[in-house]
């Protein structure tokens, strides 16, 4: 079957590897708390740079933390890869629970940002709002890798 839009199947180990340590790192940050901002401080070029207590300004070179540019790049490039990247074996039924898997954590994503924006507010709602940024490619790759593994645990007691 002729999969388009799909990486190389290759390609997932390199996806998980990027994103495990890069999601298991920003949980730990987050949980406890640590300011990346005393790690890896390199001058990056900026397009515009808005932080309080500076000037503001255009195409300037700034000096900046890249721990959580780091992170979320792996994060988001090791999801895409994990997820999108062809299993060994692609056929109709795989591309089925690809979709289904999509759209259910469409669904659930969006729930979740509906409740939350009823029901949060403040900094924690903006919390919420960066999450969400992970939180789609997360909700599925978890269901499309469980539903597969439920596919071929019914395949293996027939």
């Amino acid at each position: 079957m002729k999969s388009h839009f799909l990486f190389p199947n290759q390609l997932k180990k390199i996806g998980w590897l990027l994103f495990v340590p890069s999601v298991l790192a920003t949980l730990i940050i987050s949980v406890m708390n640590i300011s990346t901002d005393d790690y890896l401080n390199i001058t990056v070029f900026s397009i515009y740079n808005g932080s309080i207590g500076e000037a503001s300004g255009f195409f300037k070179f700034i000096k900046n933390s890249i721990l959580d540019e780091i992170l979320t790049i792996g994060i988001i490039v090791g999801g895409i890869l994990v997820g999108f990247s062809k299993l060994k074996e692609e056929d109709e039924m795989i591309s089925k629970i690809r979709y289904e898997s999509l759209v259910w954590a469409t669904y659930l994503n969006y729930g979740i940002i509906l409740f939350f924006t009823l029901f949060l507010f403040g900094l924690p709602y903006l919390n919420v709002l960066f999450y969400n940024i992970f939180t789609l490619l997360l909700f599925f790759i978890i269901r499309f890798h469980y539903m597969i593994y439920k596919l071929n645990n019914s395949n293996h007691d027939e």
